[in-house]
């Protein structure tokens, strides 16, 4: 069987939109001021921009963080593949390109339409805790916040990897290749070696953890001989290109049971963690009800929490409408980044106060979409920015801020019969835990439970699911057709990006790309307002402070990965911000 590690194969994809990497010399350059900077604000850096132009095919289309990624969810698709079969194709080779971002140890939330019935579905492949933990277990015995990078680099961050589960889950009912042929892009490519990229040269440079260079299988793979591993040097993974033989041979379950399970556990065990066999073996994906609304014309469609993205991104588009006033050509204006603001204030007190885990406790969703009480919100809005404010509802639950780091990627494919899968997936920090055992690293997820003690409406409890901002993203048209696919990576600021890039797509008349492109704008109720350097929208900082602003420009790491149906034609989009490849035939 032909596979995408075949590299005599890949030049002659199907009118593959050609992608090159920047000039070697720019790269390494940028790199090296990557590195100088202060690395434990942003694990997962901007590492450069590079120039993208959207493609388009009537037939099917794919978006991912990595060329690599991209041509493996390409080839499935030409062997018959379903958009489901191109997703596990995807990401089990991102787990070896893009280590940093996703992989088998993390979890992730995916949005799947089925075109045969005129359904979407979504799936929670969310990490859940391990049944030894208790709650404030991220408190000191005063009651003070354990240090964050403490819990970090122990094996107390890792929760139960949601991932495979819910790719097997999800490929059972919607898949049309054998599970077995989906793992043989990525092992090729584990066994021979693949170069490794850019940005991923770049993150190791900067040395964005404090587990990586450190000790263990982490440190032996990626600082080989004690120096991060360079752009273009062949890596090869035959422990991963085991892992994933027995994962396409046994199935989803020998992921969580058996040798590679007992590995997992003596890893996260031997830094203190309290993971279980019986915890792997116990771990259930979830089918949730996906969270729709009406907006304009369109029928928007996110995950529901545990994710707060859906959510939060559905009161930012009703809100918008709401204060809206005249419509105006010019979408980009510092105006609309004003009152992006205070939107994204009044959402992320309504995400900060209420969302968790709904199997632990109830998120009033129904109450923060609820019209009177949108039109409420919409009259808090001011001329001048007002600072941090409070939710518009009663806050039972004590909450406790939490910090999500941007290690993260998306995933954007339709096949050729109308199916769409948009998938988040992440293992929370740069590089995750820093573990690493059969050839991936394990996420650090359960630091994104607030850090505190009694009842969080988001603390940490047995089998819990953290909250998360992922915000896989499917529009429909007035006809009920997929007009859009959409998501992004960036830990909290994926809420800001995916809606101000849906929002100068479908209400600003940009193009695709133009959207994609155009400069972030985010806060996320704090002190500041942040704009994103290098573009046109940090020449907005003057006009921002005199309503009252506190503004920081720098730089916004996201990796919004799009494809849009435009007069009977699919159009695919990459993030310049990464090394993404659009395909489309």
């Amino acid at each position: 069987m032909t596979d995408p590690s075949d590299k005599s194969r890949l030049t002659l994809a199907p009118r593959c939109h050609p992608r090159q990497w920047l000039i070697a010399g720019l790269w390494l350059s940028l790199l090296a001021t990557v590195a100088q900077a202060t690395v434990l604000d942003e694990p997962e850096r901007a590492t450069g921009w590079r120039q993208k132009q959207a493609v388009s095919g009537t037939t099917q289309a794919v978006v991912t963080a990595n060329p690599w990624a991209s041509r493996a969810a390409w080839w499935a698709l030409e062997r018959g593949g379903t958009a489901a079969d191109a997703v596990v194709a995807a990401q089990w080779v991102l787990t070896l390109v893009e280590p940093q971002s996703s992989g088998l140890g993390g979890g992730a939330f995916m949005l799947y339409y089925d075109a045969d019935t005129r359904q979407l579905f979504s799936y929670d492949g969310r990490e859940t805790a391990p049944a030894a933990v208790r709650s404030g277990s991220y408190v000191d015995d005063d009651g003070t916040p354990r240090d964050w990078w403490s819990i970090v680099a122990s094996g107390h961050s890792v929760g139960v990897p949601g991932v495979v589960a819910m790719l097997g889950t999800a490929h059972r009912r919607y898949g049309r290749l054998p599970w077995s042929a989906l793992v043989k892009p990525a092992q090729g490519l584990a066994e021979r070696g693949v170069a490794v990229s850019p940005r991923l040269a770049g993150l190791l440079r900067a040395i964005p953890h404090p587990n990586l260079a450190s000790a263990g299988a982490a440190q032996q793979y990626f600082f080989p001989d004690g120096q991060p591993l360079a752009a273009g040097v062949s890596l090869r993974n035959p422990p991963l290109a085991q892992t994933l033989g027995r994962l396409g041979e046994q199935g989803p379950d020998s992921f969580y049971r058996g040798t590679l399970a007992a590995e997992m556990v003596n890893a996260v065990k031997a830094k203190g963690g309290v993971l279980s066999e019986a915890d792997l073996a116990d771990y259930q994906p979830r089918q949730r009800q996906p969270l729709c609304s009406q907006w304009r014309q369109y029928r928007v469609c996110s995950m529901g929490p545990p994710s707060s993205g859906g959510l939060a991104l559905l009161q930012i588009l009703q809100l918008w409408q709401r204060t809206a006033g005249a419509v105006k050509a010019d979408f980009a204006t510092a105006a609309n980044a004003h009152r992006f603001t205070q939107i994204l204030r009044l959402v992320f007190a309504d995400r900060d106060s209420h969302v968790g885990d709904p199997d632990y406790d109830p998120v009033p969703v129904d109450a923060l979409l609820e019209p009177a009480y949108l039109d409420a919100q919409a009259r808090r809005i001011t001329r001048q920015d007002q600072g941090p404010l409070a939710t518009g509802l009663p806050a039972p639950q004590r909450q406790a801020k939490t910090l999500e780091r941007p290690s993260t990627t998306h995933l954007s494919v339709v096949d050729r019969w109308g199916n769409a899968a948009s998938m988040t997936s992440s293992i929370e920090m740069g590089f995750g835990s820093g573990l690493m055992a059969g050839g991936f690293l394990f996420n650090n997820q359960l630091t994104d439970f607030s850090f505190g003690r009694g009842q969080l409406v988001n603390g940490i409890e047995p089998g819990k699911r953290p909250r998360s901002s992922m915000t896989p993203v499917v529009v429909f048209d007035s006809a009920g057709e997929v007009r859009l696919v959409i998501g992004s990576p960036g830990g909290s600021r994926i809420i800001p990006y995916v809606a101000w890039a849906l929002l100068a797509y479908l209400d600003g008349g940009m193009g695709l790309q133009e959207a994609l492109d155009l400069g972030h704008v985010a806060n996320l109720n704090g002190d500041y307002t942040e704009l994103e350097q290098g573009t046109e929208v940090a020449n907005w900082a003057p006009v921002l402070r005199q309503r009252g602003h506190r503004v920081k420009v720098v730089a916004l790491d996201s990796g919004i990965h799009a494809i849009s149906r435009e007069d009977g034609r699919w159009v695919a989009a990459a993030d310049g911000r990464r090394e993404g490849l659009a395909m489309a035939r």
